[in-house]
């Protein structure tokens, strides 16, 4: 999908705020209201919009600390890396996930609730994945800028 000026306005102003009415956003971009809420849909339905969410704070659901671990794999068998990434992607705590070229395999970032949360984690994730060679743990001083969600545990 080619975006036009008028696509790039209203994402940037989605980015903004998503709770903006489609009313407002039709004023801020110079669009019917009709014409915002088709370009919504063509815009979702080619997925340049995958979702719409609330970006919540770590901290008040008790999320306290910030992990970003570096992982070096045993195997790059095409199986076991597939296996990994499932179970990296289905754990709630791990915010961001890359498969990298360099001196490592993986890059996760994750948000646990203290130390010892996080020390189950590694556990379950890498030493019974029996994949993992090493990891590297560097633990976040401050939170400078994010973007990725936060679990919502049931209350």
């Amino acid at each position: 999908m080619k975006l036009d000026p008028y696509d790039r306005a209203l994402l940037a102003a989605l980015q903004d705020d998503a709770r903006t009415p489609q009313s407002a956003l039709g004023e801020q971009v110079s669009l019917s209201t009709a014409a915002v809420n088709r370009r919504l849909k063509a815009l979702a339905g080619e997925g340049v919009i995958e979702r719409f969410s609330a970006q919540l704070n770590p901290k008040a659901l008790g999320y306290d600390l910030t992990v970003v671990v570096e992982v070096k794999v045993e195997s790059e068998r095409a199986d076991l890396l597939d296996q990994m990434q499932r179970s990296f992607a289905a754990c709630p705590q791990v915010q961001q996930c890359y498969y990298v070229a360099g001196d490592c395999d993986f890059v996760l970032i994750f948000l646990v609730r203290d130390m010892e949360q996080y020390v189950a984690l590694t556990r379950k994730l890498f030493f019974e994945s029996h994949n993992v060679k090493t990891f590297k743990t560097l633990v976040a001083m401050n939170r400078v800028k994010t973007g990725a969600t936060v679990p919502v545990d049931p209350a």
